[in-house]
């Protein structure tokens, strides 16, 4: 496969699971399998970061210095947009965040809506984060296939539980779920735009690609630890610490495997 066609591939597959595994919750899947992803997705995140990712950026610079800077410096760019409120998402109904005004009952029925504002909202945001995924998958495979499959295989991980909490989003905003799957659907497509704009420019501007893989790795290293961990603290009992703790383990493991055996 050409690289563009690797860039096409991974944004599109990202897009179909996360659309599917929301399709899921509308026959009532258990929605602690989000949970369970959510902790296998820091791990994945955490992994392609600090493994592959950050590697490779300080690799192909002539300096890493410059490298460490930026993954700094983007972390403080994601925080600054999170304030904002364009960058973050939520992964279960009741999002401290969008603050949607009820919750879905046990039979994923609405009760009441918000008139769609928290909708709305949480779609533009991910529509952007899911444009600023496909530039780093690009970014990615353009360097080699082996880290574009690592960070795509984490960017999946991480999309499967935030679209579904989207979708229940979605739901809680008064939308019907044809159109919440739909709306998780276009937003999804912003991944395969970004992917490809980067693809073309970044053919002629290959001095940016070790600032993006500091960048990837300031997005990795933010959602996982801002974003998605702090969310494994509402379950303090000891069951559900050391299945999160081994999920995770999980996640870098599976990383790591994925690494090695794309190396050969």
């Amino acid at each position: 496969m050409t690289t563009f066609s690797w860039i096409i591939t991974a944004s599109l597959l990202g897009g179909a699971l996360s659309v599917a595994f929301a399709a899921m919750l509308t026959l009532k899947t258990r929605t602690s399998w989000v949970q369970m992803l959510i902790s296998y997705a820091i791990g994945a995140l955490l992994g392609a970061a600090f493994l592959n990712a950050l590697p490779e950026a300080l690799e192909l610079s002539n300096n890493p210095a410059r490298i460490s800077a930026i993954v700094l410096f983007g972390i403080l760019i994601f925080f600054i947009l999170e304030k904002l409120v364009i960058w973050r998402h939520c992964h279960f109904v009741e999002c401290e965040v969008h603050d949607p005004a009820h919750s879905i009952n046990t039979n994923n029925t609405i009760n009441t809506h918000d008139s769609g504002r928290s909708g709305m909202m949480i779609m533009l945001g991910d529509t952007f984060h899911n444009f600023v995924d496909g530039i780093l998958i690009a970014a990615a495979f353009i360097v080699d296939v082996q880290l574009g499959i690592v960070t795509s295989i984490a960017i999946i991980a991480h999309e499967i539980p935030q679209e579904a909490g989207n979708f229940l989003i979605l739901l809680n905003s008064g939308y019907t779920r044809q159109k919440a799957l739909l709306f998780n659907l276009l937003s999804s497509v912003a991944t395969l735009v970004g992917g490809m704009m980067a693809y073309f420019m970044l053919q002629d501007m290959n001095h940016l690609i070790p600032p993006l893989l500091g960048l990837a790795t300031a997005s990795m290293i933010y959602v996982a630890m801002s974003d998605l961990i702090p969310g494994l603290h509402k379950r303090p009992e000891i069951g559900a610490t050391v299945q999160q703790v081994m999920l995770i383990i999980l996640g870098i493991g599976s990383i790591w495997l994925a690494g090695s055996f794309f190396n050969h």
